[in-house]
């Protein structure tokens, strides 16, 4: 079911981007089929990663609050606690709503690396993308440890997108994670901080397609949030009030 439903679907797409992009000229008709594949699925996921952006700004909006909670609760986290995640309620914030759509994307990501191993072991994605020998491989980590003579050639090339993969995913989640006061939401940053070195282990075992897929991924993401971000410059929960501001009398 899950072939039928997520790695079929995933690879037929690629293989007909990958063909289209062929018929006219185009070198590398993998790599760009790839690459088309990846801005089909931002344009897909962009709803969620509005959310997930108004999130952020959101959180970000909210720091004067929730600094006045901590200088006035911060002895008591029970109560600080309570008092933060009424005012997240207050304010219509969910705090959590900016993993949603790295979570959603990784049934994407699982079922893109099986569609390329599938290709990859029908000879489909032997071809390289420019400096990159092959984007069928590597695959484990024979090809870095050990270290051999015989992999030195290939090392730098095959090591470029696991590093890429890596810088801009921390770019991605340092800009999806404002600066916050909150001690729980602040631990919860340098958990997601994870995710980075976490993928970035991942790239070194699985194809280069795998790895391309995410680094342009990632590179649509920050171009995405610079766009939206300078537009949302203001507050945009400025003028709503919170309970406690609309019972306060003047």
């Amino acid at each position: 079911m899950w072939d039928l439903l997520v790695v079929t679907p995933i690879k037929e797409s690629i293989t007909f981007l990958s063909h289209a992009i062929a018929s006219v000229g185009i070198p590398y008709p993998f790599g760009f089929g790839i690459i088309l594949f990846t801005l089909i699925i931002k344009l897909i996921t962009l709803p969620l990663n509005i959310q997930q952006m108004r999130a952020a700004k959101a959180l970000q909006d909210l720091q004067p609050k929730l600094q006045e909670l901590q200088k006035k609760y911060g002895k008591d986290r029970e109560k600080l606690a309570q008092e933060q995640m009424k005012l997240y309620r207050e304010a219509n914030v969910n705090p959590l709503a900016g993993c949603l759509p790295s979570l959603i994307q990784l049934p994407i990501w699982i079922g893109l690396y099986q569609a390329l191993f599938k290709m990859a072991q029908e000879g489909i994605l032997a071809e390289g993308f420019f400096f990159i020998p092959s984007l069928a491989k590597p695959v484990g980590m024979g090809w870095l440890w050990p270290p051999s003579a015989w992999h030195w050639p290939d090392m730098p090339a095959y090591l470029v997108l696991p590093i890429l993969t890596l810088v801009t995913q921390l770019l991605v989640q340092k800009m999806s994670s404002p600066p916050t006061t909150d001690p729980q939401q602040a631990a919860m940053n340098q958990m997601m901080y994870f995710f980075p070195f976490m993928l970035f282990f991942f790239a070194l075992q699985v194809p280069s397609g795998l790895s391309l897929y995410w680094v342009v991924m990632n590179l649509f993401t920050l171009v995405q949030q610079y766009i939206f971000m300078q537009g949302w410059k203001k507050p945009i929960i400025a003028g709503r009030k919170t309970h406690g501001e609309r019972t306060k009398k003047p």
